[in-house]
């Protein structure tokens, strides 16, 4: 279980760090740009990416690892992905004055490929390697 769950947070954390430094840095900037803070507060950063893990592992790695479905892991981790995203995404736009749609769609996107692939990712590694 350690093995897998190193692995995902990884691989999880390193795709992450490019979409969030590379890919959509200026998106995120140019649209929530007065909600960002000028430093990253690295403690709940970190504790999210634990418990986001921690819940991919327990829900959709797991039991994709025990079946050996690749396609498995791909589908439940998307959608975990999506409903974990949409949970951040869908209250900002309920609660939050002038929060911009736009980024709770990409997010909720990103969201679920993050998932599919940290999880196929794992299930294949898995596979191979354990």
């Amino acid at each position: 279980m350690l093995k897998l769950y190193s692995t995902a947070v990884t691989i999880f954390f390193g795709l992450d760090m490019i979409w969030l430094g590379l890919v959509a840095n200026r998106f995120y900037k140019s649209h929530i740009g007065t909600f960002l803070r000028p430093d990253i507060q690295w403690g709940p950063a970190l504790l999210f990416y634990g418990l986001f893990v921690l819940g991919l592992l327990v829900f959709v790695i797991s039991p994709a690892v025990a079946n050996g479905s690749i396609r498995s892991a791909i589908g439940y981790g998307a959608l975990f992905g999506l409903i974990s995203y949409a949970t951040y995404d869908l209250t900002n736009l309920a609660t939050l004055r002038d929060w911009p749609w736009i980024v709770s769609a990409v997010d909720m996107v990103w969201g679920g490929i993050l998932g599919a692939v940290v999880s196929g990712l794992t299930v294949f590694i898995a596979n191979r390697l354990f």
